[in-house]
């Protein structure tokens, strides 16, 4: 994975473990609903995994 870089999303999100958890249950979510929070042009990758990342990255999903 080349896009977004580990260290931009480590200074978002705390630990690479909670990282996991919140793009994997993005990643379940796109699965079942097919709801995306931007143009499908806009993401780099083509797996839900890689747009969940690609969201927690621009700020779409909030960490608490």
């Amino acid at each position: 994975m080349i896009y977004p870089s580990i260290d931009k999303l480590l200074n978002i999100v705390s630990s690479k473990y909670e990282l996991v958890h919140i793009a994997a249950k993005r990643s379940r979510q796109i699965s079942k609903t097919g709801f995306l929070q931007m143009p499908v042009k806009k993401y780099k990758s083509a797996k839900n995994i890689g747009r969940a990342l690609e969201e927690v990255a621009e700020g779409l999903i909030k960490v608490k």
